[in-house]
C-alpha cells in the first residue's frame, strides 16, 4: 500500500487539508484496495473477475466503434 502524506500549507484551513488528503487517498486507490482485501478471495474468483472485467471493456470498446 502507498503511504500518503499531506503537509499543511501556510494558514490553510483544516477542511481544505482534509479534502486534499481525501483526494490523494482516492487517487492512490487505497480505499478500493482495503475493500478488496477485507475478505479472502479464492484465486479462481480473482481470475474470473479479471476475465469478466476484460470482457466488459472489450464490449464497451466495440460498441463505441460501431456507434462512430
Amino acid at each position: 500500500m502507498a503511504h500518503v502524506t499531506v503537509e499543511a500549507r501556510y494558514r490553510e484551513p483544516a477542511e481544505r487539508l482534509i479534502k486534499r488528503f481525501s483526494r490523494k487517498v482516492k487517487k492512490e486507490g487505497i480505499i478500493e484496495e482495503v475493500r478488496d482485501r477485507r475478505f479472502y478471495k479464492k484465486p479462481s474468483a480473482i481470475r474470473r473477475q479479471k476475465k469478466l472485467r476484460r470482457k466488459r471493456v472489450i464490449q464497451k470498446m466495440t460498441e463505441q466503434q460501431r456507434n462512430k
